[in-house]
């Protein structure tokens, strides 16, 4: 009896599990990079973005760096604090919650000169869960034959 019960909470935690779909990595503006002259809103559109996934800043260490900021900051290029920066050239930023998100890079005048991303960031994907194993196996594709009732009446 105990078997059967660890058996139907191994089956429903497998269930759920897969039911949420995996995150996805970004490597923003892709072979590019995150560089100057490069259109980031062009690259973020038609990208689905959910929480879970992550956001990759790949530029060379010391020509550029990356801010998380509010919308204002974003409009007016304001760089906070400079211990605010994720400098290391190879930054995984992961989305943890939904809503538009802003980031700049606040190295001289780059922000000005485009080099800013602004996305929208949907609750975490889930996919619909497949049909138990039981509900398979009891009812079949196959039409279930019905003694009583017949279709050749007189």
């Amino acid at each position: 009896m105990a078997f059967g019960r660890v058996f139907v909470l191994l089956l429903a935690i497998a269930a759920f599990a897969s039911t949420v779909t995996s995150a996805t990595k970004f490597i923003v503006g892709d072979d590019s990079g995150w560089t100057v002259g490069f259109d980031y809103q062009a690259w973020a559109q038609g990208k689905v973005f959910h929480v879970g996934d992550k956001l990759v800043f790949q530029y060379p260490v010391g020509a550029h760096n990356v801010f998380k900021v509010n919308g204002t900051a974003f409009q007016n290029c304001q760089k906070p604090p400079l211990s605010e920066a994720l400098t290391t050239g190879n930054d995984v930023i992961v989305l943890a919650t939904p809503g538009r998100k802003w980031y700049i890079c606040g190295v001289r005048n780059h922000c000005n000169y485009g080099q800013k991303l602004v996305i929208t960031v949907l609750p975490q994907a889930v996919e619909a869960p497949a049909p138990s194993p039981l509900y398979a196996m009891t009812y079949s594709t196959k039409k279930a034959k019905r003694p009583f009732f017949s279709t050749n009446w007189p």
